[in-house]
């Protein structure tokens, strides 16, 4: 018998696809289905641990401009 998981689709450019997609094999249970390559569904429950974990991958790679003039 089929059985149902409940998930949220989530669209976004293929970048940002790929790190939650890397959040998931770090962490695991977070990504149900890769759809195509901008959509996703994954585990309502973990929406908020995501968008902590992109924004601190994306603040580490963020170009600052006033770390460059303090040398």
């Amino acid at each position: 018998m089929a059985r149902a998981i409940k998930g949220s689709l989530v669209e976004c450019d293929p970048s940002i696809k790929a790190l939650i997609v890397k959040i998931d094999s770090d962490y695991r249970d977070i990504v149900i289905e890769e759809l195509d390559d901008t959509h996703l569904l994954v585990d309502p429950s973990k929406i908020p641990f995501i968008k902590r974990e992109l924004s601190k991958l994306l603040s580490e790679n963020m170009y600052n401009l006033n770390e460059d003039n303090q040398a």
